[in-house]
């Protein structure tokens, strides 16, 4: 930022005062900075400053992006100091424009460079889209940090340096689902066909006392259509919907009593076309009446504990009558197969009318959706939505309108 000091006053008389007022001097020597002959402590304002008659008219510091930083001018002319925070690690330039009293001024040109962070947080971002790159409407985002972050307000610093993009824009929130793991989510599933771009941007920024933030990260993706299986375990039917309209209608069998289906939202986290599902991951001992180890086909997971919708040709004779399962949702074969290739990761798989408890918000998959979105947005370290119009302004105060995978390695299919 500029800061100029007080003109002096013009004077009369004197036919040499205009022709002494545009003396060129060199400035260099009268000028001295925080930074002469080592590298700037980034946790310290960077100061300029001169002294006897002299005085300092503009000072311009630019960071690395090109934006000079702010900073202020004290009443005597001749201390500045930055009041913008310095990042670790980086090159700044530096413009001083200065008066020796007598009539001469200058400008001079200096460059310094900020100490390395020793501590840095960096981010994993996800979900991975080094595949396709296309989700379903019901994916969450996620970071995951490289280290704990607890302090409230190095929290919010994390925040600020998360941005969130996309077209068309929704509003969404952050949420902490603890100290190293934040999910984002809109404040409805995401519209079909929709571009987003999440930015970890805190290279060299604090976040806390000696605590600097990591290397930039980004990754783009886009939904395709909004998909959404709604699994009536009532009725032991399974509603595949396309863009709201209603596709195919599947018989099906959830869990039976002691093995109750979870109720709720959960999010496609990954499909196998060919599974082994043991009964010993889930508790069931081999030789048990309830055992089973068995090949299972087209397998579409919704939690990490072992939740399918899959084929079960062993079961057909029940499929849209009862329910005979340990806890997934199976199918015919052929049924399975086709469920399995018009479904993709992220994709939304709702079950309703189970005698099994709710699916849990996190730790066992994406249930960030069985969570109201007033009380999503209370775990934002910012406590606010956010929107993603592309302004650059991902925390803006936005106002809600009407209405890198984080979670746990995958255990082995359990039919749970």
């Amino acid at each position: 930022m500029l800061l100029l000091a007080p003109a002096a006053a013009c004077s009369g008389g004197g036919g040499g005062s205009e022709k002494d007022a545009s003396r060129q001097i060199d400035v260099a020597p009268l000028v001295h900075t925080s930074a002469a002959g080592e590298k700037a402590d980034p946790a310290k304002a960077f100061t300029v400053s001169t002294d006897g008659g002299n005085k300092l008219a503009a000072v311009t510091v630019t960071g690395p992006d090109g934006v000079p930083l702010a900073g202020e001018l004290a009443a005597d002319g001749q201390h500045w100091q930055t009041t913008d925070p310095l990042r670790a690690g980086a090159a700044y330039r530096v413009k001083v424009a200065a008066e020796d009293g007598k009539g001469g001024h200058g400008e001079t040109d200096s460059a310094f460079t900020t100490a390395d962070p020793q501590h840095v947080v960096t981010a994993e971002l996800g979900p991975d889209s080094s595949g396709s790159g296309v989700y379903g409407v019901g994916q969450p985002l996620t970071v995951k940090l490289s280290e704990a972050v607890t302090d409230p307000a190095a929290r919010q610093q994390v925040e600020r340096g998360l941005t969130v993009t996309s077209q068309p824009a929704v509003t969404g929130a952050w949420y902490w689902v603890d100290d190293e793991n934040l999910h984002f989510r809109p404040q409805e599933y995401w519209p079909a066909n929709t571009t987003v771009k999440l930015a970890y941007d805190l290279p060299g920024v604090r976040i806390s006392d000696g605590v600097y933030g990591g290397e930039q990260r980004s990754l783009a993706l886009r939904t395709g259509d909004r998909i959404e299986a709604l699994v009536d375990a009532g009725s032991d039917q399974l509603t595949y919907k396309r863009n709201g309209e209603v596709v195919k209608t599947i018989p099906i069998t959830t869990g039976k009593p002691g093995f109750d289906t979870r109720n709720g939202v959960k999010v496609v986290l990954g499909q196998e076309s060919d599974v082994r599902m043991s009964s010993e991951t889930i508790g069931i001992a081999a030789g048990s009446s309830e055992s089973y180890d068995l090949d299972v086909k087209w397998a579409t997971r919704v939690t990490w504990s072992g939740e399918y919708v899959h084929a079960a040709p062993w079961s057909v004779w029940a499929q849209g009558k009862e329910n005979v399962s340990h806890g997934c949702t199976g199918m015919s074969t052929d049924q399975a197969k086709w469920f399995f290739e018009n479904t993709r990761v992220g994709d939304i798989v709702q079950v309703v009318n189970s005698k099994g408890h709710e699916m849990e918000p996190f730790g066992n998959g994406f249930g960030d959706w069985n969570v109201g979105f007033d009380e999503y947005v209370k775990h934002s370290a910012l406590g606010k939505p956010v929107s993603t119009a592309p302004t650059g302004q991902a925390a803006a105060d936005a106002t809600p309108s009407p209405s890198v995978n984080t979670g746990p390695s995958p255990s082995a299919g359990a039919g749970r």
